[in-house]
């Protein structure tokens, strides 16, 4: 069976999780990195060993969980730790995230990939829908939803592709700077259209 494989990606706190939400409510399949990230380092997996290797047992809880807000500190602060732990993590997430693909029968498939490169991931894509916020918004939902202060929100911001990078790699934008409700009709759309083209491609 064909699919019609659409990638998803955004800026932190662009809205990426409701607009995938929904495609999932709406009858699609959606395989999202982020959680495949969180399953591939969890205790005893190959993904912990590895980073605990690499960077020692100080990135780990008291009860032998990875401390992800020590990770997240270290990559934020080290260029050379960032580029470790993706080179450690993809090859798992991506191994997983087609282990998953390959179970589901659906049509219209869907891959949240925040931090999506063309040519470096392992997919090509139908689609590349960006959900698009103004910065100066994008910079206030990240510090009310992290209860972070300004200059931390910009420095996740700025370890993440350019808004302007994003969107030349659009097939797709979905523009949230309003509601949510005007986010999910905006979806609602877009959803129906890839309905067609994926029956189309069928």
């Amino acid at each position: 069976m064909n699919k019609l494989l659409i990638c998803l990606t955004g800026g932190i706190a662009s809205g990426k999780t409701r607009v995938s939400d929904r495609f999932l409510q709406w009858g699609g399949a959606v395989i999202d990195t982020d959680v495949l990230a969180r399953q591939v380092v969890q205790p005893g997996t190959p993904g912990l060993l590895r980073l605990i290797e690499h960077f020692g047992p100080g990135i780990l809880t008291d009860n032998g969980a990875l401390d992800r807000a020590a990770l997240k500190q270290l990559i934020f602060q080290d260029e050379a730790a960032r580029l470790a732990v993706n080179q450690i993590l993809h090859p798992l997430i991506w191994a997983a995230g087609l282990a998953q693909s390959s179970q589901s029968n659906k049509q219209l498939e869907m891959w949240v990939i925040p931090l999506f490169h063309p040519g470096i991931d392992q997919i090509e894509f139908d689609r590349v829908l960006v959900v698009d916020v103004d910065p100066k918004i994008q910079i206030q939902r990240i510090m009310q939803r992290d209860g972070i202060d300004r200059s931390m929100a910009q420095a996740i911001m700025g370890t993440q592709l350019s808004r302007e990078d994003r969107l030349q790699l659009a097939s797709d934008v979905l523009v949230n700077n309003g509601t949510l409700e005007q986010l999910d009709e905006k979806a609602h759309d877009l959803y129906h259209m890839y309905q067609h083209m994926a029956v189309a491609a069928g």
